[in-house]
């Protein structure tokens, strides 16, 4: 083969046609991959199908490994990696399962602890991660309902809505958030001030369907007796660690309030100083980092950024407009956000939605819808599939039609609140 030759890059030999419907193939495949959970008969999730999209574009346009990291948000990924960082030390110290023990020991009746439990799970979720919250406080809300022959229902759903909804509130309170604040670089404050009103409204809405809705007040049962577990998933609390974590969350957040700090570089300072322990091994807390969300960011970005370099984004946007459908007025954002959350997964939605959006309250609209369409389904959110899957380990069943009479009319209530405060 001529020397010359040799050293050309694959996809140089690729006409731009044949190029760029080979990209749409990767993109079709990757999304479909996202939709499905993976690919048929082959042992891919979500992360890995789109690691693969990323290598067959890299392959398909020839483009160098340098050029492909440039697609990448690196101040995403440096602030999602940075608050699992926390939100690993918060866990480790046992904050999260000594918060809902004290709920779960106050003497209120059923509203009452169903109240306290929504703005608890809330709370976190906008300042911690929203999955990682669900994930510590399910099995002591469980234990709480069969101990006292409550049904486990609306507790454990609206645990998972409450934290959906929570983690809205703020530009750290999930991975969509953070990269919606990032690429568009929306002011930490800002966003909370516009954000806050309809999160509070949601919460309050979640508590009234749960307390008063129909089918939803009847008993489980007779109390059962159940051992408290100490498993590793429910560390003893430690209030020197979860001293240290709270103080570094409370310091990072007067950080990104009060001055205009690069969120991620104080982040990322912020988890050094909690990696400086000499009870807490960092082997130990990057342990519970989620590296194959970090890796499907990453993945997503590169197929992403390959296929709005073919220009059938853009023109199918101005196709819309010409419609009169305009992605940056609410009611078709919202339309456009809900679809494709409950498609694909918020985070992808997002990734497809932001090259198109402009504007802040775009950016506070995309989030907010985003983050409430997840209670739509069973399977709009992680969130709720880790309430499920820790629920059965308990014995309770939740299925899609259980979660349905929750989360579909939550979900339609949260929306339109959203659009009639936003609009």
């Amino acid at each position: 083969m001529n020397l010359a030759l040799a050293e050309l890059p694959a996809g140089i030999f690729l006409g731009h046609a044949a190029r760029d419907w080979s990209i749409v193939t990767v993109f079709a495949v990757v999304y479909l991959g996202m939709f499905l959970g993976g690919l048929p008969r082959l042992k891919l999730d979500r992360s890995g199908v789109a690691l693969l999209g990323a290598i067959a574009v890299i392959a398909i346009t020839g483009q160098t490994v340098q050029d492909a990291a440039r697609a990448v948000d690196l101040p995403t990924l440096v602030l999602l990696f940075a608050f699992m960082v926390v939100s690993a030390q918060m866990r480790l110290g046992g904050f999260y399962t000594a918060v809902t023990r004290r709920v779960a020991a106050l003497p209120l009746p059923r509203s009452g602890l169903l109240a306290v439990l929504i703005v608890v799970a809330g709370t976190l979720s906008a300042v911690f991660s929203n999955d990682v919250v669900c994930l510590a406080m399910t099995p002591v809300v469980a234990r709480l309902c069969l101990q006292r022959g409550l049904n486990p229902l609306p507790f454990l759903v609206g645990l998972a809505c409450a934290a959906n909804i929570g983690s809205a509130a703020t530009l750290i309170g999930n991975p969509q958030n953070m990269l919606i604040g990032s690429v568009m670089q929306l002011n930490f404050a800002d966003h909370l001030r516009q954000a806050l009103p309809p999160v509070g409204l949601s919460l309050l809405l979640l508590w009234l369907w749960l307390a008063w809705g129909p089918g939803l007040r009847t008993a489980s049962g007779q109390p059962v007796p159940v051992p408290e577990s100490h498993a590793e998933e429910e560390p003893e609390f430690d209030a020197f660690q979860s001293a240290k974590g709270l103080c570094v969350a409370g310091l990072l957040l007067l950080i990104f309030l009060f001055t205009d700090w690069p969120r991620d570089v104080a982040a990322l300072v912020g988890a050094g100083v909690l990696l400086l322990s000499r009870r807490l091994h960092s082997a130990h807390v990057m342990g519970f980092v989620d590296w194959q969300l970090l890796l499907l960011f990453i993945g997503l970005f590169v197929v992403n950024q390959a296929f709005e370099s073919t220009g059938l984004a853009a023109e199918a946007v101005a196709w819309l407009a010409v419609q009169g459908v305009h992605l940056n007025e609410p009611g078709p954002l919202l339309v456009a956000g809900v679809l494709l959350s409950n498609l694909v997964s918020n985070v992808p939605a997002v990734m497809l939605l932001l090259p198109h959006l402009q504007g802040d309250s775009t950016g506070v609209m995309l989030a907010l819808v985003s983050t409430f369409a997840g209670n739509l389904l069973l399977v709009g959110s992680i969130a709720n599939l880790i309430v499920v899957d820790l629920a059965r380990k308990s014995g309770i069943h939740i299925g899609w039609r259980q979660h349905a009479r929750i989360g579909t009319p939550v979900t339609m209530g949260t929306l339109v609140l959203a659009w009639a405060w936003l609009r």
